[in-house]
Order: C-alpha cells, then sequence, then structure tokens
C-alpha cells in the first residue's frame, strides 16, 4: 500500500492527470492556481499521451520511442508534483472535497505522531570506482527484508563507522558518525585508505530524534 496519489501504472496514471486538470480547470480562478502554470501541464499531458501511444503500438513500439515515452512521462510527473506542491497542497481556499475530486488526499486534520523506531536496518556495503563504498541500507519486513527504503516515520539512518585493523567488539568502538537520508550513503575516502577495511552499522532515526537499535556491524575492503 502506497500513500502516493500518483498511480504508479502508466495508462493509470495518465487517466489520472486528465481527471486532474478536467477538475482544476473550473477551481483556477477560486484557488489562485496560475493559468499558465495549467497551460504547461496541459501541454506535458498531451505530449505524454502521444508519446505513450506511439511507444504501445507495435507497429512504432521502438527504443527511441519507448525513451521518448519515459522521459515525456518523468516530465509531467515532475510538473504535476511541483505544481500540487506550490499551488495546492497546503492552500487554504481548496477545500477537501475539491483535493478529492482532483484525485488528491483530504487534509489531515490531526498529525499522526512518528513512532519509535523499533528495528535495526538491513543494509549491504558494495565497492564502487574510486576509493568509494556505498551502504545501502533498506526497511526490514515481519516476513523478511522488504526493499522499503526507510520505515513509516523515520528521517533517515545514523551510520556509525571506523576504518580499523581488527573487527570491532560492538558499535562503541565505531567512533565516527554520519547520516543518511536517502539510500545508498556514499563513503569517499582519499588515497593512503585504499586496501583498508571499513567497519560499520546503522540504526533508523525518526522524525522526533528518537533512535532505534543498532544493526549488525559489516565490513568491507575500501577499493
Amino acid at each position: 500500500a502506497s500513500s502516493d496519489y500518483l498511480p504508479h501504472s502508466e495508462k493509470l496514471f495518465l487517466s489520472w492527470v486528465v481527471n486532474f486538470l478536467k477538475s482544476l480547470s473550473p477551481l483556477v480562478g477560486q484557488v489562485g492556481f496560475p493559468v499558465d502554470k495549467y497551460q504547461e501541464l496541459s501541454a506535458a499531458r498531451d505530449d505524454f499521451a502521444l508519446k505513450l501511444k506511439t511507444a504501445v503500438e507495435p507497429s512504432t513500439r521502438t527504443p527511441v520511442a519507448v525513451r521518448a515515452k519515459n522521459d515525456a512521462r518523468a516530465l509531467l510527473e515532475r510538473c504535476t508534483r511541483k505544481a500540487v506542491a506550490e499551488y495546492l497542497a497546503n492552500n487554504h481556499l481548496l477545500d477537501d472535497p475539491g483535493r478529492v475530486s482532483l484525485g488528491l488526499p483530504p487534509r489531515k486534520t490531526t498529525r499522526s505522531p512518528a513512532p519509535t523506531p523499533t528495528t535495526a536496518p538491513g543494509f549491504s556495503i558494495n565497492p564502487l570506482a574510486g576509493r568509494r563504498l556505498e551502504a545501502r541500507f533498506h526497511a526490514r519486513g515481519k516476513e523478511g527484508e522488504r526493499r522499503q527504503a526507510k520505515p513509516f516515520g523515520v528521517h533517515g539512518a545514523e551510520i556509525a563507522w571506523a576504518i580499523l585493523d581488527a573487527p570491532p567488539a560492538s558499535h562503541v568502538d565505531l567512533v565516527h558518525s554520519t547520516f543518511g537520508t536517502r539510500s545508498p550513503y556514499i563513503f569517499q575516502f582519499d588515497f593512503p585508505d585504499a586496501g583498508k577495511r571499513l567497519y560499520c552499522c546503522l540504526r533508523w532515526e525518526n522524525t522526533r530524534g528518537e533512535k532505534g537499535p543498532w544493526s549488525e556491524i559489516q565490513s568491507a575492503i575500501i577499493p
């Protein structure tokens, strides 16, 4: 389940945008939505609709057509999210029935507190070119590791790390600390560190600054 208001399917996404613009048209003057932004979104919708049709028709489907369709969707989605965030998300002139008609969630009257994290992140450390390592982290589900970047209410992951000659006894020996709000987090090292071993572990931190338990310690050789 996702709280995102935009559908993932391309056909459903296009249908959502068509309804959004149709419902927004009579509201433009009432809620202060700029006419030029509405026209920009309409043009991006038409461009995506045309390129989607070209990309799915067997007679016109080519790698170039598919790339053009993907680029058109990305542009339309980016413009839509930006317009919603700037002109509609916190617009007091737009009531809840109006939001629902646009395909947007109603305004929350109460804010749910972010829960304290109770699980540790799952993560892996992978080598990259140029003396870099990436820590790719994700949430753990009850049925195993789920590839969600972060659990609900989590702001990011605190990363404790150190370059050591021997495995640490616990996270206390990892004397450096950094913070990653998005996965992956990229470590960049200097030339003298190449060939040494990095040890690190992670824990979640929610939007209120409350921290969860530490993960297991993992290690990797710095390229």
